[in-house]
């Protein structure tokens, strides 16, 4: 087979995985479509119990209402079909890889998705209700603390990416060890200016009041040591030899 044809047994192969990985997402959007109100209602409950009382988010679009909803429903219905997604992307790319590299990508890419989960999880039960119940004890008297539904939901999700990515810090340090591209000494001696780069992203990525930045930039330091700490555990080269594994379907 020439390359030509390989690199384009190649694409239809991705392009049928791409479609697959689609169609698992579109089935869970159309079972979760008829709650998708309900799933709205819970995203936004950290926000609503943080409000006075009798407070509420408003709607400035015509369609807000219709469109919010099912944004979220998409959200949900997104990370419900992650592991699937992500099990497409493992099984176009295994057949090019070793043996030693076959049994640590998998165990990462579990780890992976496990670790984004963890951080919307704490973004949602930890940082939400710290940052509005802070917001809401220093609007000035007489004013309405209200958002519009929209605008939420970009906060939600700029949070949500923003936490699940910081959560990764643990597995690109043990990639990046076990890579050899960096050593464990050189990390440690590149501490001062993770501390600061830790700050500077909280900065960029969440609302510009010193609590939520901490909530940030603490836990990326944090993952950023145990990250250190076990690629203690995956330090060598992978095997020079061609696995023999069946590719996944």
């Amino acid at each position: 087979m020439s390359e030509a044809d390989t690199f384009l047994s190649h694409l239809i192969e991705l392009r049928q995985r791409l479609v697959r990985a689609m169609a698992v997402v579109l089935v869970f959007v159309l079972c979760l479509l008829p709650w998708a109100r309900e799933i709205y209602a819970v995203l936004a409950q950290p926000m609503l119990e943080a409000m006075p009382k009798g407070g509420q988010m408003i709607a400035t679009d015509v369609i807000g209402p219709f469109l919010v909803p099912l944004k979220v429903t998409l959200l949900v219905g997104f990370v419900a079909a992650l592991p699937y997604v992500l099990y497409q992307a493992w099984a176009f790319v295994a057949p090019g890889l070793y043996a030693n590299e076959k049994r640590l990508v998998l165990p990462l890419v579990i780890t992976s998705f496990l670790l984004f989960l963890v951080g919307m999880a704490f973004a949602y039960f930890f940082v939400f209700p710290v940052i509005f119940k802070f917001m809401s004890s220093v609007a000035p008297e007489g004013v309405a603390w209200m958002t519009d539904i929209d605008k939420y939901f970009s906060f939600v999700l700029t949070s949500f990416i923003a936490f699940g990515v910081t959560f990764e810090v643990p597995v690109v340090v043990i990639v990046l060890v076990r890579a050899e591209v960096v050593s464990i000494e050189k990390l440690k001696e590149a501490r001062p200016y993770v501390i600061v780069g830790a700050f500077v992203i909280a900065a960029i990525f969440t609302p510009p009041d010193v609590i939520s930045q901490f909530l940030l930039a603490v836990p990326l330091c944090l993952l950023y040591e145990l990250g250190i700490f076990v690629s203690r555990f995956f330090k060598g080269n992978p095997a020079a030899e061609p696995g023999t594994e069946v590719e996944p379907q």
